[in-house]
């Protein structure tokens, strides 16, 4: 069972290639992201931060070793759990309660590109990486 949650069938095709993008696109961008955040990871958020260092960490690596997870499509369903998560958190517990729009008209604090990755997740968790992942090449062997 664990097995086929995480290296499941994944969509073909068209739909694929949509998931592949998705896939690609957003680790590309959580690497970039997620790479100042790993390098102190226990510290990111500064000294006066209310969340435990630990929990710094694991965002940390979940934005930078997830970004890579999805970018190889390896173990794609279980990184995306992970950034939805951190999305998640970015949303509910950051942006929204803080009153950011979603979309800010001067350039300042918004929750459109959280709420864009949450989606994205969302669907690599539910869909698979698509089309050219390293999960689709282990769940042909099987």
């Amino acid at each position: 069972m664990c097995q086929e949650i995480l290296f499941g069938e994944s969509v073909k095709g068209k739909g694929g290639f949509a998931l592949f993008g998705l896939r690609v696109v957003a680790g590309l961008a959580f690497i970039q992201h997620g790479w100042p955040l790993f390098q102190h990871a226990f510290t990111w958020m500064g000294a006066n931060s209310q969340v435990p260092g630990f929990l710094q960490a694991l965002a940390a690596f979940s934005e930078f070793c997830g970004g890579m997870a999805l970018v190889a499509g390896l173990l794609t369903r279980l990184a995306a759990l992970g950034l939805w998560c951190v999305m998640s958190y970015a949303l509910f517990l950051v942006h929204i309660p803080h009153g950011d729009p979603f979309v800010s008209p001067t350039g300042g604090a918004s929750y459109e590109l959280a709420a864009v990755y949450w989606v994205i997740m969302l669907a690599l968790m539910l869909r698979g990486g698509g089309l050219f992942s390293l999960d689709g090449l282990f769940s042909k062997k099987r």
